[in-house]
């Protein structure tokens, strides 16, 4: 049987706000490669 390990509520807390700052760090990451892909394709690259 295997045993399962309960986080305690400051565990919880703190991986919450671990996953809520790496998904910011993702969507930044997705918006500055968009970014980018728009302004070469307009040709402001030059």
């Amino acid at each position: 049987m295997i045993e399962t390990v309960k986080p305690t509520e400051a565990q919880k807390k703190s991986r919450r706000s671990r996953n809520i700052a790496l998904g910011l760090v993702l969507a930044g990451l997705v918006v500055l490669f968009y970014v980018m892909t728009l302004v070469k394709i307009s040709g402001m690259g030059h």
